[in-house]
């Protein structure tokens, strides 16, 4: 009986530990890491963060979903890092290094000249759909849908390939920590959404 008691003294606690571990990592938050090129300078690949669960999303959070089915091309329990560009209802278009949501040109200061030049490209979500032969070929972001994109455009595989990413795709926000990175990067993730 006694050893019987000293077993639970130590199964019990791990127990708990493993339960408490299992909701922060399910409702709270998580710490992932970046693979790829796709959100650079912001995020180099292999940079670890936080994902936080309970926020709201805004336009430029950056996120992380669940890749498999929004990107054809994603295998299984495939997760990616990208910025939120267009929100549901948004009209979304690229002109000459411009970026236009809703008519009105956006800061991109999170990204070089030319990245937002030559590596966003010219379209509208209309163009992209019609090209691409996505299944909804509107002029604005579906409801429950985002519009998204990488930092590192000239190389980010994003929505204006596959289309949009469903709302229960997404996992969190993301949110680089104080001692994590630069100033700039840092507030290039964690305080350009408006």
């Amino acid at each position: 009986m006694k050893t019987f008691r000293n077993i639970l003294s130590w199964i019990v606690p791990i127990l708990v530990a493993l339960v408490i571990v299992l909701l922060v990592r399910t409702y709270l938050f998580e710490v992932v890491g970046v693979l790829g090129d796709s959100m650079e300078p912001n995020l180099a690949n292999k940079e670890r963060m936080m994902v936080i669960k309970p926020l709201t999303l805004k336009r430029n959070s950056v996120i992380v979903f669940d890749a498999y089915g929004e990107d054809p091309t994603a295998k299984p329990n495939t997760n990616y890092v990208k910025r939120v560009i267009g929100m549901p209802g948004d009209t979304v278009a690229s002109k000459n290094g411009h970026l236009f949501i809703n008519g009105k040109q956006v800061s991109q200061s999170y990204i070089s000249a030319s990245e937002r030049a030559a590596g966003t490209g010219n379209w509208t979500l209309k163009s992209l759909a019609q090209q691409r032969n996505w299944s909804y070929k509107g002029s604005t972001v579906p409801q429950g849908k985002y519009f998204v994109l990488g930092d590192h455009r000239s190389v980010s595989e994003d929505s204006r390939y596959w289309g949009y990413v469903d709302a229960k795709k997404v996992m969190g926000v993301v949110k680089i920590p104080f001692w994590q990175s630069t100033a700039t990067y840092r507030n290039n993730i964690n305080s350009m959404a408006k």
